[in-house]
Formats: C-alpha cells, sequence, structure tokens
C-alpha cells in the first residue's frame, strides 16, 4: 500500500512553509511518527512525522522549497500490496487523483493521506470557506477556476445558479532577471522564511495603526548597582540576571495604570487585555524572533530571568515552537545590547505598544549641587494614537521610570 502525505494544514492561517532539511532520504525505511522533515512556518521550526511504516519511494520537494497547504510532500510504501478486482476499465489508461495509471491486470492501492483541516488540499480563503457555508455549498465538489485551481468567489456563485464550471487555463509568464543593472553586477536574495514573515507583520502593522513614537533617559544607578550586588547569587543558580527583569516588573506596573497600553484595537473595538504577557525581541542569525513570557505579573525576578534566558536561548537555536511566540500583550526590544541607543521600533500587529531600550551611558548630574556620574538608560515607546493619547503615553513612561529611578 503506498501513502501519499500532504503538508497538513496546520491552523494559525498558515497556508505556505519552507521546507527546511530532510531527514530521510529515497529508498530509506522509515517507522510511522518518526521524524521526516523540518519545516519553518511563521517562524517556527517545526518537525513533520512519517504517516506509516515502510520505505520511501519519493521525496517531492529539495530544501529550501516552499511548500503549500495541500502539496503532496512525500510517498512510502509499506509493502503490503492489495489486489483489485472488477476493474475492468484498468485496462485502459485513466487519469485518477495521483495521476495517470498504465494498463494493468493488478493494482496497489494508494492511500491519500490528507490531515483532516484540509479538504483534499482545497485551495480557499477563509473568505471564501465562510461564503460557501452561508450558501451551503459543499466546497468539496467545487472545481476552482483560479491559479492552481483555487476556489473564487464567483465558483461558489456560479454553483448557487447552476452555471456549469470551466476551468481557466493560466498561462506561466517566463520570467527573466537580469544579474546586472546600468551600475554593475547584482545578487538577487530571496524574501522568505522569517525574513518575508517579518516584513509582512511589518507593513501590516504600519498600515493598520497610526504609531508615533515618545522618547525618554531614565536613571538607573540604584537598579545598576543593585543587579551587581545580585549576579553572583544569580549566577550560583545557573541565572543569568540582566536589567531586563526589573524593567519588564516595572513595564506590568505601569500597564496597571494604563491598560490601554496593553489592548489591541479589532475593528471598531478596543480591546483590553486582562493579562499582561510580555514579548521580549531576540536577534538570531536567521532574523528577529518574538518569544512571549506568558502572565509576567505572577512571577518573581529570579523566575522571569530564568525564563528570559530559557526562551532566548530557545530562540537562538531555533527550538520555539508557535506557542512560544503567541499571545503578547506588549513587546520590548532591546537594540541596546547591539549599542543602539534610541529608535522607532515598529508595534507588533495585535498590539497598542512597544518599548524600546537603549544601550546604558554614563552621564556626569548635578545632585545637591555636587556633579555625579550616573547610569542612564535611553527608552523609545512607540504608541498606536488610534487606541490612546499622547498624555497616557508619556505619563506611563513617567511612572515606570520612577519605579526604576527609585530601585531599592
Amino acid at each position: 500500500m503506498v501513502y501519499e502525505f500532504r503538508f497538513p494544514d496546520v491552523g494559525e492561517g498558515i497556508t505556505e512553509a519552507e521546507l527546511i532539511k530532510w531527514l530521510v532520504k529515497e529508498r530509506d525505511k522509515v517507522k510511522e511518527h518518526q521524524d521526516i522533515a523540518q519545516i519553518e512556518t511563521d517562524k517556527a521550526v517545526a518537525e513533520i512525522p512519517s504517516p506509516a511504516t515502510g520505505k520511501v519511494l519519493k521525496l517531492y520537494f529539495k530544501e529550501g522549497a516552499t511548500i503549500k497547504v495541500g502539496d503532496i510532500i512525500i510517498t512510502i510504501d509499506d509493502g503490503k500490496k492489495e489486489v483489485t478486482t472488477n476493474l475492468k476499465e484498468l485496462h485502459k489508461k485513466s487519469v485518477a487523483v495521483v495521476g495517470e495509471l498504465e494498463e494493468a491486470k493488478e493494482v496497489t492501492k494508494v492511500t491519500v493521506i490528507v490531515p483532516k483541516k484540509v479538504s483534499e488540499g482545497i485551495l480557499a480563503t477563509p473568505k471564501i470557506r465562510n461564503l460557501a457555508n452561508k450558501l451551503n455549498v459543499d466546497i468539496n465538489k467545487i472545481q476552482g477556476t483560479g491559479p492552481e485551481e483555487r476556489i473564487l468567489e464567483e465558483d461558489i456563485l456560479n454553483a448557487v445558479k447552476g452555471v456549469p464550471q470551466i476551468k481557466k487555463e493560466i498561462p506561466k509568464a517566463i520570467t527573466v532577471k537580469k544579474k546586472y543593472d546600468m551600475w554593475g553586477y547584482l545578487e538577487r536574495i530571496p524574501l522568505k522564511g522569517i525574513r518575508k514573515t517579518i516584513a509582512e507583520n511589518m507593513i501590516k502593522s504600519l498600515q493598520t495603526t497610526a504609531q508615533v513614537t515618545s522618547m525618554d533617559d531614565i536613571d538607573i544607578t540604584n537598579l545598576w548597582n543593585k543587579r551587581e550586588k545580585e549576579k553572583l547569587n544569580a549566577e550560583k543558580k545557573g541565572i543569568k540576571l540582566t536589567l531586563l527583569p526589573s524593567i519588564i516588573k516595572a513595564v506590568v506596573e505601569g500597564l496597571k495604570k494604563h491598560p490601554y497600553l496593553n489592548a489591541s484595537l479589532q475593528e471598531d473595538e478596543i480591546i483590553l487585555k486582562k493579562y499582561y504577557n510580555i514579548g521580549i525581541a531576540v536577534a538570531t542569525e536567521d532574523g528577529l524572533l518574538v518569544p512571549v513570557i506568558k502572565g509576567a505579573d505572577q512571577k518573581d525576578l529570579y523566575s522571569l530571568a530564568k525564563e528570559i534566558q530559557d526562551l532566548s536561548e530557545k530562540a537562538k537555536n531555533r527550538k520555539l515552537d508557535l506557542m512560544d511566540m503567541k499571545g503578547s500583550s506588549l513587546t520590548i526590544t532591546n537594540y541596546g545590547s547591539i549599542n543602539g541607543t534610541y529608535g522607532t521600533p515598529i508595534i507588533n500587529p495585535g498590539e497598542s505598544a512597544i518599548l524600546g531600550l537603549g544601550r546604558t551611558f554614563d552621564r556626569v548630574v548635578l545632585i545637591n549641587n555636587k556633579p555625579e556620574n550616573r547610569k542612564i538608560l535611553p527608552v523609545s515607546l512607540t504608541f498606536d494614537h488610534q487606541v490612546l493619547d499622547g498624555a497616557e503615553a508619556a505619563q506611563f513612561l513617567k511612572d515606570i521610570k520612577g519605579i526604576l529611578e527609585n530601585y531599592k
């Protein structure tokens, strides 16, 4: 019996993924549930398990290729053949779902493994599926007329009217890309994977929010000195103590006073979130990842430090899963770690603010008419002016500034 396995719908609105690495080769023997490939979806790397025990007959994509939901990615033969009888038509060539069947007296049964969420590999947007449900149209019986047999709105409406379907053949144009321009030779790098996801999210954010950035300097001398004293105790517990856990705690206190910074805008409603999940941006070789600390208000300093350490390590080793990066209510990005000072960070979709942390620097200030060297943390807060006004954003910064400057 031959199994054809299609790339499953993993949810979260994902329609395609990049095939990072095959973990098996053609002719290899595999066991059911054994990992056969690594894919990258929505910033996460996941393993695909084998649907059956048997021998790999064919791998359909090369590493680095983009696969879409419903695409056949591998065929596996379990070695058990079933003879199909009473199939007189098989003495003629016929075309089936899996391709052309040659004349034969015996036929190996082909089982197509299709995840429950994928309607036989049907390509249709959620909007089209909703329309089909409203009009009581069985989407499984529709022949899509769009590219790659994608079902369009007119296909659904024609089915209601009883109009016969005619598939439109769209010729593929040959695209020629020059390796040079008028100034010299070029290198073309495909926009894909994490970089493509970041690009799409940032454009979406800028198109749907009115972003304004407010900046300030915070004297964190007391916090700095306290952290230096605690570092050794933390190291004994295997924890790297940075300034970030204390900043997160201050941010959470600020969010409790100013809930509109812990919110999102959905159509004509402002959604105030009653939980405090803080995203922390982590720079990796493949791009910026944002794992999320869930329930930050319920964790102490050392717990936050340990979770930041663990999530950062998982991000850099590409071990984050989708849930590690879901559910944030506000994000903190620390470009100070690469010597940045001020910035205008872009809000993550589904949030109303993002706090940027710059590089801590020394500044001599007058305290009681005496010059003192102080540790200064520059911060930049970008907020959605649709959700809140500048006065509340400024007050939020003032409140977290007060907490951090008076740290004990």
